[in-house]
């Protein structure tokens, strides 16, 4: 494998202020906890709010204080992936698509449009290409505080990555997992002895390949945690003491883990991600100086893509239940909440259903309440996608005759991408919400690297 050697960040670019915020607003907060619903744009939270609670019901992170909307474009593109917009969040600086915490000149792929990633996961970033930028879990690291992060993709995936790692590829995921390290020589980050707590999936990136991972080194990257308590189960993260852990890595599948609706199902031993944010929040918040953590329900953007609309508002229940369970344990006149999402889909409510109508249902006349019918005369569903691999027929199939509200029912598409999983990003303005000290900015229409001005003034970095 390539390697990839980060000598740390230079002290101007880890003292750097990207905004210029109200003195009085600066290190109000202790503690921040940064919630990221991936993909979770609108249309997803409504849904998700009607599936669970009804039309007049209320997310727990609809309860927030203050809300705004955040425009997510891309350095390069009017819909972003992933990489830069969480990267704008945690380093408030535009980047490319596909980067990763690097600055805005940093190319993802060569002229030809070659992309710098082998298919193994090695990164083949050519040297001077761009430079990396400071996030915010690191300056909150070298100001003294703990730091986390906790996802339930891989933990090496695009939004984790983006809070602790620099590369200018995404999927460079085996060089994300050795900056991860803190024991390997190889890398030298601004995170001096790592992230307190790491949680989610992909051991595979952390594993060589002949213990089945997918490392082209031969370093069993799981040894490089020195005084960490390292667990791979549910049940295991279950047993953690946290007054007698200082220190926690968790990788729970060697790949994302599962969707909540099959996790619980076919009751498969991984931690929900409420369990998971408790656990690093009860660690995290030993320290008296405070800490940054970020956590991420990463598998309803996955859903989405797949335009499995059920699988989409389950994962977003579960990431909002995970929210319930973090504002049970801090306190608010300490500890700031945001959250929001990176990016939004081309999903949509359709029609003029009557209120109570379930939202994973066909369409009703909204004063007969019985179905709907489109100008070929058979019904169609609430939830669609613009755009998606659909295995649909021309003409369309009865959604009357299946089970709309079924675990694997995929919504129809206006456009066919053909393949599975190919619906695209959308590239709407998402929505975010706050509360707890210097907030206050976070209102209105306001651009995502402007959050990470208003969250690192708040810590007072």
């Amino acid at each position: 494998m390539k390697s990839i050697i980060f000598t740390g960040l230079s002290a101007a670019a880890v003292a750097c202020a990207c905004f210029a915020l109200p003195a009085q607003a600066a290190g109000e907060a202790k503690n921040v906890i940064f919630f990221l619903g991936d993909g979770m744009g609108p249309t997803t939270v409504t849904a998700s709010r009607i599936y669970k609670y009804g039309e007049t019901g209320k997310l727990n992170m609809e309860s927030l204080k203050r809300t705004a909307r955040v425009k997510t474009y891309s350095n390069d593109a009017q819909t972003t992936d992933s990489a830069p917009s969480m990267s704008a969040y945690m380093t408030g600086v535009k980047m490319n698509n596909e980067v990763i915490s690097m600055s805005a000149d940093t190319k993802a792929s060569d002229s030809t449009g070659k992309a710098y990633v082998t298919s193994a996961g090695d990164s083949t970033c050519p040297g001077g290409n761009g430079t990396p930028v400071a996030t915010v879990l690191e300056l909150a690291k070298a100001a003294g505080k703990s730091v986390g992060a906790v996802t339930t993709t891989r933990a090496t995936h695009a939004t984790p990555a983006a809070t602790y790692s620099h590369v200018c590829h995404r999927d460079g995921e085996n060089n994300i997992a050795a900056q991860a390290a803190p024991g390997n020589a190889a890398y030298n980050t601004a995170l001096k002895d790592g992230l307190d707590v790491l949680l989610g999936g992909g051991r595979r990136q952390f594993l060589p390949s002949a213990a089945g991972g997918k490392r082209t080194d031969g370093v069993d990257l799981t040894t490089q945690f020195p005084g960490y308590t390292y667990v791979t189960t549910g049940t295991a993260l279950k047993t953690v003491d946290p007054a007698a852990t200082n220190k926690l890595l968790g990788l729970f599948n060697m790949d994302h883990l599962n969707y909540e609706l099959d996790r619980v199902k076919s009751n498969i031993d991984e931690p929900s991600l409420a369990d998971m944010t408790e656990k690093a929040i009860r660690i995290l918040q030993k320290n008296g100086n405070g800490y940054f953590l970020m956590v991420e329900g990463g598998r309803i953007d996955h859903a989405l893509h797949g335009t499995n609309a059920k699988r989409a508002l389950e994962d977003t229940i579960a990431f909002d239940d995970a929210i319930k369970r973090a504002l049970s344990m801090v306190d608010l006149s300490n500890t700031m909440i945001v959250v929001t999402a990176d990016h939004d889909h081309t999903m949509t409510i359709n029609g003029y259903s009557h209120r109570g109508n379930p939202i994973l249902g066909t369409v009703t006349d909204i004063k007969t309440k019985q179905p709907a019918t489109a100008a070929d005369g058979l019904p169609y569903t609430t939830l669609v996608f613009g755009n998606g691999g659909s295995p649909r027929k021309t003409p369309r199939d009865n959604p009357a005759l299946v089970d709309t509200t079924a675990d694997g029912y995929l919504q129809e598409v206006g456009v066919n991408l053909g393949a599975p999983g190919s619906e695209t990003h959308g590239g709407g303005d998402v929505m975010l919400f706050s509360t707890g000290p210097g907030n206050a900015a976070l209102k209105g229409t306001i651009d995502n690297t402007k959050v990470f001005g208003v969250v690192k003034s708040a810590l007072g970095l």
